[in-house]
């Protein structure tokens, strides 16, 4: 498997990287890849289909100027913030193998991911809990969404590490849609950082998916496009 780190200028870059990485793959240009980025900032990013106004508390938003974005995946709402850490991974879709169907990929990945996360901490017990959670107990350090193509799909998340907690509450409204396991507790109660360095955590992650290769060749013209024409847009971000 091919690593990218990249530490591009904007967030709508880096949100557009997934996809354009996606596309590349999917157009027969591109291998199973592993990506990281780490936001310099903190904005809000909305899974596809979420409504802003449920989901984020805009006037919170606007008073503190935190811009707010869509991604290409469902799954919820996130506040991106410094200390965090992202990973996406393009894998292939295989008729008979564990990425075939939304679900065993979603079993397949969350397993080599909780592992991965498991050998840096195993004084703790790391869970999957709902369908794409990474937890340390009862508490929440990792959610992660999935896109599906014909041949390759994007799965990709964020971990807590070293974050502001206090800002996901302050600018997130309670989820309209909440696991089982969350029981109604507030962000504050929910969520929990790692506290582990974003080196460990990447070195972790290549290790488990066995990604050896940089991959150097990346789309950057595709990434710039999608940036300027999609990711920056009220007509994406704000479509509902």
């Amino acid at each position: 498997m091919q690593i990218l780190d990249l530490m591009l200028p904007s967030p709508a870059e880096n949100l557009a990287a997934d996809e354009a990485l996606l596309d590349c793959c999917e157009a027969g240009h591109g291998n199973e890849t592993l990506l990281f980025w780490e936001p310099r900032e903190t904005f809000v990013v909305v899974g596809y289909a979420n409504k802003i106004a449920t989901e984020v508390n805009i006037a919170a938003c606007a008073a503190k100027k935190i811009p707010v974005f869509r991604r290409c995946s469902g799954g919820g709402t996130v506040v991106q913030i410094p200390g965090g850490l992202n990973y996406s991974l393009i894998l292939r879709i295989s008729e008979n193998g564990p990425t075939r169907s939304i679900s065993s990929a979603n079993k397949f990945i969350m397993e080599k991911n909780r592992a991965a996360v498991e050998t840096l901490l195993p004084e703790f017990k790391i869970s999957v809990r709902g369908h794409t959670d990474l937890c340390l107990g009862d508490l929440k350090f990792a959610g992660n969404s999935q896109r599906r193509r014909k041949n390759f799909l994007l799965f990709h998340g964020t971990l807590l590490l070293n974050c502001d907690l206090a800002l996901v509450g302050e600018f997130l409204r309670m989820p309209s849609r909440q696991p089982d396991y969350r029981q109604s507790r507030s962000h504050g109660e929910f969520l929990t950082n790692l506290k582990l360095s974003a080196d460990k955590v990447k070195a972790a992650l290549k290790k488990s998916w066995n990604a050896t290769e940089e991959l150097k060749d990346f789309p950057k013209l595709e990434i710039r496009k999608l940036a300027a024409q999609k990711y920056s847009t009220d007509e994406w971000n704000l479509k509902f």
